[in-house]
């Protein structure tokens, strides 16, 4: 199998720049300014890999002509990856590596005309390789293998801290850290009182389960833990979890989480980011 990296370079735009001002330690509240070290940076990683590889046939027809991280959520104005590469830069990356399938050529053109706030390397795998293989695959092009990294699905929109999460995956001395989410369940729930009496409706509760929000911390030795072929989250995150060096970082109450499958998705996120104003 040979590589296909094709390296794309744009100058840092306005949603990468660093805040000015002090910034705020997510742990402490301690301000930093510009002349102070923030003791958990060395800890953030710089670089990050979107797997975007997907051939996302629960959105069709928006998936006829285009990958899923190129479908658009109504109102927002950009894909879901250009949200995705926006996110990133805004928590400290610089590097992105991103795993494309379906459809890259579509993904490649967007990539080399847009403004993009990060330095960006598509590879293509050439054979189906597995989630796992197809991490691992991408992860090999990363500019620094000997330091930590964040990966993300190319199906998911969100806005949280990923240097809290980074600072969580230190603490725990993990070699993965999973972020971790509780969708809402898509149908009204009924509440009850000890003797049976129905005391309340719920539309759409959140679920009292966490699940696998597809975002993740993961340190320099996790890529050769990973399969050449095949899925990670039955070898590589059950052995870890053995091992206790699996972590699950909770998304935090009020941060915004939703992953695009279908049509209906679309819609609901589409309405959703609207009542937020984003």
């Amino acid at each position: 199998m040979s590589p296909h990296p094709h390296p794309l370079s744009r100058p840092t735009g306005p949603r990468g720049s660093p805040p000015t001002g002090g910034a705020t330690h997510p742990a402490t509240g301690g301000t930093y300014s510009a002349g102070m070290t923030d003791p958990h940076a060395a800890s953030h990683p710089t670089q990050a890999v979107i797997l975007a590889g997907g051939q996302g046939s629960r959105l069709r027809p928006y998936t006829d002509d285009r990958p899923k991280p190129m479908v658009e959520i109504p109102g927002t104005g950009t894909p879901i990856i250009g949200h995705q590469l926006g996110w990133l830069a805004e928590e400290g990356v610089t590097d992105v590596v991103v795993s494309c399938g379906h459809l890259a050529e579509v993904l490649d053109d967007w990539l080399k005309s847009a403004e993009l706030p990060v330095k960006v390397t598509t590879v293509v795998e050439s054979e189906p390789l597995g989630r796992g293989g197809g991490l691992k695959y991408a992860a090999a092009h990363l500019p620094h293998p000997d330091r930590p990294w964040y990966a993300t699905n190319g199906d998911i929109w969100t806005r949280f801290s990923l240097r809290e999460m980074a600072d969580f995956h230190t603490e725990r001395d993990a070699v993965a850290t999973v972020a971790l989410a509780r969708p809402r369940i898509p149908w009204g729930a009924v509440q009850t009182d000890g003797f049976g009496h129905i005391t309340d409706f719920i539309e759409a509760p959140p679920t009292t389960y966490e699940i696998n929000a597809g975002v993740y911390v993961f340190s320099p030795a996790f890529a050769d833990l990973l399969p050449t072929l095949g899925d990670h989250e039955r070898t590589t995150f059950p052995h870890l979890a053995r091992e206790l060096r699996l972590a699950g970082y909770p998304i935090p109450q009020g941060a915004y989480w939703r992953a695009i499958d279908t049509a209906k998705d679309l819609t609901e996120a589409a309405k959703e980011l609207a009542a937020l104003g984003r």
